[in-house]
């Protein structure tokens, strides 16, 4: 673990307590001379702490110094991802973290599920979670629309992943793109864009949505 979170990082001191109490002193079995490393992920600094007491609960830490260490994404890769269900989107959250994404629009296409909700306090601890293991600074955006539509009205300049014999290439300047739901796009969906904003894959075989968003993810934040 590169550091803990904890939302009040950077007070003078914290209290220490519940699951975050358990893991540092009964599993790390960390002891109380030691200092421990905090983000707030709001900002970019990282707040070491020493302990100041230990009860049986809980823990009391005091600032010892901080420092700004930016550890984020150097592109702004930003995903429209078509909804799935929940379980598949909980499984995939880390790797798009851990990748660099910096924001996820979920988008409820003419084929995906509509009673599906989304549960952005779970998506929200996965991906703190995630920033904890890979030492990321900040954390993944998290956006809503009711359809494509809807969301072109803010991204207009937005690809869409789909069949296409113009693939993602190095240095490509794409920013937003768009992939499909369990099925992909319904024809009306795909009527919507030009040809030179459907981009494609060399691979063409039919993945499902989850290796879709991983892969094209990987793609362009290595660019």
């Amino acid at each position: 673990m590169q550091f803990s979170y904890h939302q009040n990082a950077g007070a003078s001191t914290l209290e220490i307590d519940g699951d975050l109490y358990n893991y540092l002193f009964k599993v790390r079995r960390h002891k109380s001379e030691e200092t421990f490393d905090f983000r707030n992920l709001k900002d970019n600094f990282i707040y070491t702490y020493q302990v100041l007491n230990v009860s049986k609960r809980s823990a009391n830490l005091s600032l010892v110094k901080s420092i700004e260490h930016i550890c984020a994404p150097a592109k702004k890769i930003h995903i429209g991802w078509c909804v799935v269900d929940p379980k598949t989107i909980e499984k995939t959250l880390p790797f798009l973290n851990e990748l660099g994404i910096d924001k996820i629009s979920f988008i409820y296409s003419d084929f995906s599920q509509k009673n599906f909700k989304m549960n952005y306090d779970r998506y929200e601890k996965i991906v703190i979670n995630s920033c904890m293991q890979c030492g990321r600074s900040d954390m993944i955006k998290f956006e809503e629309y009711k359809n494509i539509k809807e969301f072109l009205k803010l991204y207009p300049n937005s690809h869409i992943l789909d069949f296409s014999p113009n693939t993602i290439q190095p240095n490509c300047d794409i920013e937003t793109i768009i992939i499909g739901s369990e099925g992909g796009f319904s024809q009306n969906e795909r009527d919507i864009f030009t040809q030179n904003k459907v981009i494609g894959l060399k691979n063409n075989l039919i993945l499902r949505s989850e290796t879709a968003v991983i892969s094209v993810s990987s793609l362009l934040t290595s660019f």
